[in-house]
């Protein structure tokens, strides 16, 4: 999901100092020493601003409608609507969680790709493909915006050089520790919600290939313009096995008699679904004292 609103930042987010222009992002400030992301088992504590919360708002009111439980029937009724500003990131991960549950793999990114299009102006991806073709200049330059635009999603980044066809450029972007899998602790969103939509957006919807490289023993990432991704069958991040001590997904289907082999079956998602919804609708429910099963699992 990272550098997707790129073509709808309004100009009042940026402000053009006079004879260059300047970014001035407000940042959220991340609390903890020399202001870097908190080491893995540990969580980066951010202080998000009005305006990264708005970013929050805008998206998750979109996601939303995709999401099942109680918070998303009162919004499709058109009740509990709240302002932008006033959503959280934990709130917005609730969503994205919300949206997983019920769908399959392809259902989850098709979900994802149909908000992401939901928050462009008519015409915004071919317009995006005459002013960023797939140039080295195209590749940098997104690269560099990535960084302080993005900085609510995923936290502290930095444009890094990397090899595309052989040659070596700065189109590659390094996520420090992801903010997105960080407080999500689970690896099927990151790879189902954020790393495979994003990279098929960028590449089929912009015609900007860009592949994403998770680091599941860090929670980095690396993101490099550029490079096609590979074909889902052959990235190793859509084989990753979940958080067990992390990922409440991955608690649920500990204890649902769901055959390994059929886990992507809309059997077992149906299955997720009703025990999720149980558990997170009914509050002060403890997921993690469900089990003391340590296997890992999937999402």
């Amino acid at each position: 999901m990272a550098a997707l609103l790129l073509p709808v930042v309004e100009p009042s987010a940026c402000l053009a100092a006079p004879g260059r222009a300047r970014l001035r992002l407000r940042r959220a400030a991340v609390r903890c020493a020399a202001t870097a992301p908190a080491p893995m088992g540990e969580k980066t504590e951010y202080r998000d601003g009005p305006l990264e919360r708005a970013f929050m708002g805008l998206f998750a009111r979109k996601m939303e409608k995709f999401a099942g439980g109680k918070a998303a029937e009162k919004t499709k009724k058109g009740g509990g609507d709240r302002a932008v500003w006033e959503w959280d990131y934990e709130s917005f991960v609730d969503v994205s969680r919300r949206v997983m549950v019920g769908r399959t793999r392809a259902q989850q990114q098709e979900a994802v790709r149909e908000v992401l299009l939901s928050m462009l102006p008519p015409g915004a991806p071919e317009q995006f493909k005459k002013l960023f073709p797939p140039t080295r200049w195209a590749c940098e330059f997104n690269a560099t915006l990535t960084v302080p635009f993005f900085h609510w999603l995923v936290g502290p980044s930095e444009v890094i050089e990397v090899e595309v066809n052989g040659v070596k450029q700065k189109s590659g972007v390094l996520i420090k520790k992801c903010r997105y899998l960080e407080n999500s602790g689970c690896v099927g969103m990151c790879v189902n919600m954020c790393k495979i939509p994003t990279q098929n957006f960028f590449t089929n919807e912009f015609g900007l290939p860009l592949t994403m490289n998770p680091n599941f023993e860090d929670m980095s990432c690396e993101m490099i313009y550029g490079q096609v991704p590979p074909p889902l069958e052959e990235d190793p991040a859509a084989k990753q096995p979940c958080y067990p001590s992390l990922c409440e997904c991955t608690e649920i289907r500990q204890h649902l008699p769901v055959d390994e082999s059929d886990r992507s079956s809309t059997v077992s998602y149906v299955a997720v679904d009703v025990f999720f919804r149980f558990h997170v609708n009914a509050r002060g429910a403890n997921l993690s004292q469900a089990s003391d099963l340590k296997r890992r699992a999937r999402c």
